[in-house]
């Protein structure tokens, strides 16, 4: 599938394209070569590129914004990881054990289920010590406050002795 004509025609894109059509060859032909990215980085990968995210920077915070259709706030994982790395995360079960019991199969099964997360490179100015997050109507909003600007130096006059 030729992806520039979906309009991700990105580096990032591209490459996580190559990475997944080289994981497909290599589990469909059964070739066991560690030349390959490794199970868990494809696995990450594609929970990576299946959950969209807008960032908008305010002049006081940061806010994060991801939809989460149908998921409870027990369900996703808001962290920090390395000091400045902002990961939300989580997984979407199929609700099936009542279902099954009825005898109910699925004709069509179109909506993602699986393990999803984003990790996101937090600016220098970011205070982790200060986020919150709020699930609302499906959406996700983290908000990271900003640090204040550092106060700037004031010039030194220094008394200029007759010698």
């Amino acid at each position: 599938m030729d992806i520039s004509l979906m309009g991700f025609d990105t580096p990032f894109f591209r490459n996580l394209h190559h990475i997944l059509d080289a994981s497909d060859d290599n589990t469909t032909h059964n070739k066991s070569t560690n030349t390959g990215p490794t199970r868990a980085y494809v696995r990450d990968a594609r929970a990576m590129a299946a959950t969209p995210a807008d960032v908008k920077e305010y002049p006081n915070s940061y806010v994060f914004i991801v939809d989460m259709p149908g998921l409870k706030s027990g369900d996703i994982k808001v962290q920090i990881e390395d000091d400045n790395v902002l990961v939300i995360s989580g997984e979407r079960k199929r609700e099936h054990d009542q279902e099954e019991k009825e005898g109910v199969k699925y004709v069509r099964m179109e909506r993602r289920i699986g393990k999803f997360m984003r990790k996101f490179a937090l600016p220098e100015n970011a205070n982790t010590e200060k986020i919150s997050a709020i699930c609302q109507d499906g959406v996700l909003t983290v908000t990271v406050e900003k640090l204040p600007p550092p106060e700037p130096k004031k010039p030194k006059t220094i008394q200029v002795q007759v010698a």
